[in-house]
């Protein structure tokens, strides 16, 4: 089994994770800047730790700053978004990927240095990925 997911990667059939869908929905959070990645995510009780998530950060930023951050950003993949749920944040970066405490560590640091060099700050991350299917539902 573990071969056939290798290949599929390898020749790259596996669907991307579209972060314009509108059901996706937060499963897990980070908006106190003392916790963890790995406490986050160890506390989520819907987060699926094998598939793609959208991570998003969410920056406090003069207005100068905000379209060189999107720029900046952009670099490694991120895309400015319009849905904050609410965060009060001047700027929503997000990219589909496969969450872990190690890698969500990473990009947190980094936006954090990237939103401090701008003048600004981090608000807080989180992840969203499809609603876990209903009882009966066949598959994911």
């Amino acid at each position: 089994m573990l071969d056939t997911v290798r290949k599929l990667f390898a020749r790259g059939e596996v669907d991307v994770l579209d972060p314009a869908r509108d059901d996706l929905v937060v499963v897990v959070q980070g908006f106190d800047e003392v916790e963890a990645c790995s406490t986050a995510l160890e506390r989520s009780r819907t987060w699926v730790p094998a598939g793609q998530a959208v991570l998003r950060h969410h920056l406090v930023l003069p207005e100068v700053g905000r379209e060189q951050a999107a720029a900046t950003a952009a670099q490694d993949g991120y895309a400015p978004t319009d849905r904050t749920d609410g965060s009060g944040a001047d700027l929503v970066l997000a990219r589909v990927q496969v969450l872990d405490a190690l890698h969500c560590s990473q990009e947190r640091s980094r936006m954090a240095g990237l939103a401090q060099r701008l003048g600004g700050h981090v608000l807080g991350w989180d992840a969203l990925q499809p609603p876990a299917p209903g009882p009966g539902a066949v598959g994911r």
